[in-house]
């Protein structure tokens, strides 16, 4: 499989997980940038207006 040009490398496909799920891959150099892990709790704020989906760290209460 070719690689995707540069300017194009934030463009994803949604890719079905089991029956009820779905998954976006993230960029390798974005995860090791952030030092995010497998596994790793994360929260996403979604905007319905706006058909936008914001993935941050979680971040436990104290």
């Amino acid at each position: 499989m070719p690689r995707r040009k540069i300017k194009e490398k934030n463009i994803r496909k949604i890719t079905k997980v089991g029956k009820k799920s779905y998954a976006v891959t993230l960029p390798i150099d974005i995860i090791r940038k952030w030092r995010w892990r497998e596994k790793q709790k994360v929260v996403l704020k979604i905007n319905e207006k706006k058909k936008t989906i914001t993935i941050s760290d979680w971040k436990p209460k104290n």
